[in-house]
């Protein structure tokens, strides 16, 4: 079988599109790179949805513990302090659990419990714990001049929050807030280890991965693979962030721009 046809069989094989047998026999080079490859989908789909989704529900999460409403208040420092003060791998493992408890009752959650809804609900939780207080740090960290000079304008309320508050939030909070977009990607291996199953084998990369170790006794040729393709996505991860980085701090000479810092974090 040609490296093509090897493609067109399994390029798409992850979400259910192509050839269903994986191969057992005489596995190649261009068997796992493009079956990893496959894989990738699930790891970038988890990725993608876990960051949009998690900026937004993070701003208004790090308002909410801005917030003079004390319950409001409280309940947002519960919330980070729960998500954070816990493994990623257990809240998987909680989260599984509870939806399947929650079907027996509610048919309605009988789709959580698939990976493709129920792990991304998790790791959109997760995240938005972390980059609330990311945000959260930044919001007590702008100058109290900016907002003394919109006061001077008369900008209030909303129209203070979007052309002072908001812009200067994401200035200060954007070097940190990309390290934990990369982070969170890298996460998502986590999802077919931690509980939710992989269904009639349509897992993530490394599932691909740990299939053809398993196969051909080398991991010295899946996982490597694996890592490569991983920092492909983390490089393009921070070109992104770092393209939007450099349109938030535009009115500012380049002299005093901040630059991204990628910092890997071993541990959660």
């Amino acid at each position: 079988m040609s490296c093509l046809q090897t493609v067109a069989d399994y390029g798409l094989r992850s979400i259910g599109i192509g050839e269903r047998l994986l191969p057992r026999a005489d596995i190649t080079l261009c068997d796992q790179v493009t079956l990893i490859g496959s894989g990738m989908l699930w790891n970038i789909y988890f990725g993608l949805l876990a960051i949009l989704f998690g900026f937004f529900s993070a701003t208004g999460l790090a308002l909410a513990k801005n917030s003079t409403y004390k319950p409001l208040r409280k309940a947002a420092e519960w919330f980070i302090f729960l998500f954070r003060g816990s493994p990623l791998f257990i809240q998987f493992f909680f989260g599984y659990f509870l939806f399947l408890s929650l079907k027996q009752s509610f048919p309605l959650f009988d789709a959580f419990t698939s990976a493709w809804i129920g792990a991304a609900i998790v790791l959109w939780l997760n995240t938005t714990a972390y980059s609330a207080e990311i945000f959260y740090g930044a919001l007590q960290s702008i100058p109290k001049g900016d907002i003394e000079a919109a006061d001077a304008y008369g900008l209030s309320g909303w129209k203070r929050f979007r052309r002072i508050t908001w812009p200067t939030l994401l200035r200060l909070a954007w070097p940190a807030y990309t390290n934990e977009a990369i982070f969170i990607f890298h996460s998502t291996t986590l999802v077919f280890f931690s509980g939710f199953p992989a269904l009639q084998q349509k897992g993530d990369a490394l599932y691909y991965a740990s299939y053809f170790a398993d196969k051909t006794f080398n991991p010295f040729i899946p996982y490597p693979i694996l890592a490569g393709y991983f920092v492909c996505v983390t490089l393009c991860i921070i070109l992104t962030f770092g393209a939007v980085n450099r349109y938030l701090n535009r009115h500012l000479p380049s002299s005093k721009r901040p630059r991204l810092r990628i910092r890997t974090q071993v541990i959660r």
